[in-house]
């Protein structure tokens, strides 16, 4: 026992040992991949390092200067005041009206510094880029004039929001310290306002100076197109159909918000039109936000009158107050009214977050983020326009750079509305074409069960047809074939008939007989396979009495269909005339011919017999038997003398009267 725990405890310590120069392995060659990583990454940064240093070398970097020199006065000249002028120190971006309130509505010099490399493979094409210079101004180096933006005057009001580049002429700049001077022209209405410059090699400062330009001035020209393009389409589709009244919001939406931005476009206008302008301009954003405030309302299924009325007159507010102030009200107006018009953005959230909380869908949730984000990018650009002071506390270093974002906020907001109606009309789409697809199969099952029930009576027409022709052909037997029977039956049992004439009678029936089968069994009515089985017949009987005959029949090929009741009546009377045939005419020869003659069906039998007696005599039964079935069709039927000097028997039938099935 004491062995086998000597070998356990002996085992353990073996373990323990192997375990624990493991782990120093593993310790050793982590710390050893460790220190060669950090070598690694060490020469990895000192070879970027000197890359970068070599490249600063040769391509100088951009100067954004935070401190410039500036003057202020009612009245400046027009070239830079000399250093010895009251210039005083200022930070850029520059709020004249915090960093000099008594002057914020003056016109301003700045002067900022920069250095020019001395090293000529580092004196490239330089440039200087202002992000802005709304109201205009010129720009020196080192006492020359390089670029001048338009200022207003008492007949034009220039504004711009073009971002401003000037080349610096190599004439002008020396190697070392050079002096960049912008005269600035003030604004009637807002504080002056100077951004941070940046000034450098041409090649970064162009993409700067794009980049801005893009944003400030290529969207709104795209956006102005756009909007007034959706907002036409969509107002068509409104005025065809007014009872989709979000459409015509959305419609009336897009031509305010395309009239707001053309603001971005206007670079100066005489003084007369500047001031309607302006009227329109405040009036169209006001009344973009109350449109889409009403709407959010219509979207979201809130239908209360007293709220549309109510946002409504407010927005009518502004109108009035230009109507009443004048053109001279416009900064109360954009001050107040539209400040007010925050509170309308706020009502907007709060809709717009009741009803993604009540639907729960992701399309709801992102009308909330885009109302929401549209909301504070408008409030946003409220404070940069008249309290910067306040948003710089947030973001201190973003309000120098002047950029207004509710243009991009209620593009995305446009966008998302233009999105929620196009997904609204493809979803009616779809729910018209279930319905269509709806209609078609009821409709298909209506034609269907119309096509069955058309079946079903077309069986039943014929049925009837096919019935009463049997009850013709039976009426037409019992007064021919039964009463033929009748009498026969009565002289054979009176003794009145021999053998020879019992015989003669009882063929006469057996042929009429058979010329009622033929009659009903002609698959389809077929007049060619009746016609075929009583030529058949007649042939023997013809060529035994020695009459030799002739059989021309002219029918289309497709066949030609007669009703049973009629292919009876025609066979006959074709059967009566070859009977006279053979009784009377003592002829040789014998035609019989069938063709159709436009709307005639035509039937002659024709002999080389005697002929017709020359004097009258009354007419048998035969002929008036014959008579009477071609009146019953419709037809004529005609005793004619024969070309070869026999006789000739012509019967015409109307096609619609031997197709159609007698009542």
């Amino acid at each position: 026992m004491r062995a086998a725990r000597l070998a356990g405890a002996l085992c353990g310590v073996l373990l323990r040992a192997s375990a624990a120069m493991l782990l120093a392995c593993l310790a050793t060659f982590a710390d050893a991949a460790a220190q060669a990583a950090a070598q690694a990454a060490a020469q990895a940064a000192a070879q970027a390092a000197a890359q970068a240093a070599a490249q600063a070398a040769v391509q100088p970097t951009v100067q954004t200067p935070r401190v410039a020199q500036v003057y202020a006065a009612p009245e400046v000249q027009r070239s830079p005041p000399p250093p010895g002028a009251a210039w005083q120190p200022v930070m850029l971006p520059d709020d004249a009206g915090y960093s000099r309130p008594s002057l914020a509505l003056v016109p301003a010099w700045y002067r900022v510094g920069f250095v020019y490399p001395d090293d000529p493979a580092r004196q490239t094409a330089w440039a200087v880029y202002v992000p802005y210079l709304y109201d205009g101004g010129e720009i020196w180096l080192n006492g020359g004039l390089i670029g001048s933006v338009a200022e207003s005057s008492p007949a034009l009001h220039a504004r711009t929001y073009r971002p401003q580049m000037a080349l610096l002429p190599p004439s002008l700049l020396r190697p070392g310290p050079n002096e960049i001077a912008i005269r600035a022209a003030p604004s009637k209405e807002y504080p002056l306002r100077f951004p941070q410059l940046r000034i450098g090699p041409l090649d970064q400062i162009q993409p700067l100076h794009n980049r801005r330009l893009f944003w400030v001035r290529t969207v709104p020209e795209l956006t102005v197109v756009v909007s007034f393009l959706s907002a036409g389409f969509v107002a068509f589709i409104w005025w065809r159909r007014r009872e989709e009244v979000l459409y015509g919001l959305f419609g009336l939406a897009a031509a305010l918000w395309a009239v707001r931005t053309m603001t971005f476009l206007i670079d100066s206008m005489p003084i007369g039109p500047w001031h309607w302008w302006r009227v329109f301009y405040q009036c169209a954003t006001g009344g973009f936000v109350i449109v889409m405030a009403v709407f959010t309302l219509h979207y979201a299924g809130v239908r209360r009158r007293w709220l549309d009325r109510a946002l409504v007159g407010y927005g009518l507010v502004g109108p009035l107050w230009f109507a009443i102030g004048g053109f001279e009200a416009e900064l109360a107006i954009a001050r107040w009214w539209l400040g007010g018009m925050v509170g309308v953005g706020l009502l907007i959230i709060a809709i717009a977050f009741v009803y993604a909380r009540r639907r729960g869908t992701l399309t709801a949730a992102a009308l909330f983020a885009v109302m929401a984000f549209a909301v504070l990018v408008g409030i946003h650009d409220y404070l940069l326009t008249w309290n910067p002071a306040l948003l710089a506390r947030v973001l201190p270093t973003w309000t120098g750079h002047r950029i207004h974002l509710l243009h991009y906020g209620s593009n995305t907001l446009l966008l998302a509305m233009g999105a929620l109606l196009v997904s609204r009309f493809l979803r009616t789409l779809r729910s018209l074409e279930d319905l269509n697809r709806t209609l078609e199969t009821r409709v298909a099952d209506r034609e269907r069960a119309l096509a069955d029930n058309y079946q079903r009576l077309a069986a039943l027409e014929r049925e009837h047809a096919a019935s009463e022709e049997r009850q013709l052909i039976m009426r037409d037997l019992h007064d021919g074939l039964g009463s033929q029977l009748f009498t026969s039956l009565s002289r054979v049992e009176r003794g009145d008939m021999d053998a020879q004439q019992t015989a003669t009678m009882l063929r006469a029936c057996i042929a009429d007989m058979r010329l009622a089968l033929d009659a009903l069994a002609s698959g389809e009515h077929d007049l060619g396979a009746a016609l075929g089985n009583f030529m058949f017949r007649w042939e023997g009987q013809l060529v035994a009495a020695g009459v030799h005959p002739a059989w021309d029949v002219e029918l289309p090929e497709d066949g030609m269909t007669l009703s049973p009741h009629a292919a009876l009546q025609l066979l006959r009377v074709a059967q009566e005339a070859l009977t006279n045939v053979l009784k009377h005419a003592h002829a040789s020869q014998v035609q019989v011919r069938l063709r159709r003659a436009g709307d005639l069906l035509e039937m002659a039998v024709e002999d080389n017999g005697r002929g017709l007696a020359p004097e009258p005599r009354r007419e048998g039964h035969g002929l008036r038997n014959m008579q009477a079935r071609a009146r019953r069709l419709g037809g004529t039927l005609e005793l004619r003398p024969g070309t070869a000097g026999g006789s000739r028997v012509l019967l015409r039938l109307p096609m619609t009267a031997a197709a159609a099935t007698p009542a």
